[in-house]
């Protein structure tokens, strides 16, 4: 969606112009600062969606638009459970863990207790009397370690987003120096040479994530996209 409102942009046009009123977006983790950019870009409401093909794409919960307090599961076709990834014990309501799916009504490809991999907490109904699922923080395998810190690529994202002159693009790039673990993010000015901005994110990054990190500014446009799901993250760490 971001690389959709860089064209309106780029073509002189005015985003919050268009038709666009509200939309559901999936697939990958996203931040509350990430939403509040599409929604003041476009002058929409935009809004948590969850699913996954081995389950039946989108559809297994989607956040009120009104509330915006969790995506509600529709627990009259999946059952749902948050398990600790490491041993697979099940965790208690609010536990941040991986989530697992059982299907009640699919008759093609039913699932029973499928392990999907993402992070997420479970909470209490809110408006609807169906459990909710948390945003969700990652995958079990995306988790970055990081000289002893534990790191996700949507924690980087929030704090490239939070800091003023950048473009919401970033790539991060993983390399083993000696012994060390070392983070390198590219991410991209909103205009010029961003002048002082690389400074800024990395004390940003150190002071909310407790890691140092080496930031590389570019020109708009240079951070690449990806025309399916975003590459987030390129490890060159030597495998094994």
């Amino acid at each position: 969606m971001l690389v959709i409102l860089d064209e309106y942009r780029a073509q002189g046009r005015d985003p919050r112009q268009s038709p666009l009123r509200i939309g559901l977006f999936g697939g990958e983790p996203w931040s509350e600062a990430m939403r509040a950019e599409i929604e003041a870009g476009f002058n929409m409401q935009a809004l948590d969606c969850y699913g996954l093909s081995e389950v039946i794409g989108p559809g297994v919960a989607t956040e009120d638009a009104e509330t915006k307090d969790g995506m509600h599961i529709w627990e009259d076709h999946f059952i749902a459970e948050v398990i600790d990834p490491a041993t697979g014990a099940v965790l208690p309501e609010g536990a941040m863990g991986e989530l697992v799916l059982t299907s009640l009504t699919k008759q093609a490809s039913p699932v029973i207790r499928y392990r999907t991999g993402d992070l997420t907490r479970l909470l209490p109904p809110s408006t609807l009397p169906v459990r909710r699922m948390s945003r969700v923080l990652g995958r079990s395998d995306d988790m970055i370690i990081l000289r002893g810190v534990n790191l996700f690529p949507s924690q980087i994202e929030a704090q490239v987003l939070a800091q003023a002159g950048l473009t919401g693009h970033f790539e991060i790039n993983l390399s083993r120096k000696g012994r060390m673990d070392h983070l390198m993010l590219r991410v991209e000015a909103m205009a010029g040479d961003g002048a002082g901005l690389a400074e800024a994110l990395t004390r940003r990054i150190k002071q909310a994530l407790g890691v140092t990190v080496q930031v590389k500014v570019g020109a708009p446009g240079s951070v690449p996209r990806s025309e399916g799901k975003a590459v987030r993250v390129i490890d060159h760490r030597p495998k094994g």
